[in-house]
């Protein structure tokens, strides 16, 4: 059975950093993707950052690029989104995703394995 578990939300300042990880356990994920969603109250889900597990290539939002970096180890299983200059708008539950590759990989529809998320603040 597949689990993702996020950690490392918080309560920051505008500016400050955050590194949230997500540990990925069930299968092997060598030819999946691995992404970040974000959820805001009152607001769809909406895609942050995606990183192929085999090759390490990234994508990435327009709203933080720049600004987030996604990576993976291998060894422990476990993404990575490092955030850097927050802002308040980036206030929302971020989530952890896991699907095959393709197409569409800012869309939701094809992840199929979701974790519970975690809450990030960002104060002004």
């Amino acid at each position: 059975q597949v689990q993702l578990v996020e950690s490392g939300g918080g309560l920051v300042q505008a500016g400050d950093s955050l590194r949230l990880s997500c540990a990925a356990s069930g299968r092997t994920f060598s030819g999946y993707f691995m992404g970040w969603f974000r959820q805001a109250p009152g607001k769809e889900r909406e895609f942050v950052a995606a990183i192929s597990w085999t090759y390490g290539g990234t994508y990435y939002a327009d709203s933080v690029k720049g600004r987030f970096t996604i990576s993976r180890d291998g060894a422990k299983n476990t993404v990575y989104l490092r955030m850097d200059s927050l802002k308040p708008e980036d206030t929302a539950v971020y989530y952890c995703a896991t699907r095959r590759a393709g197409m569409g990989l800012a869309s939701e529809v094809g992840y199929d394995y979701w974790g519970q998320g975690t809450q990030v603040t960002v104060s002004s």
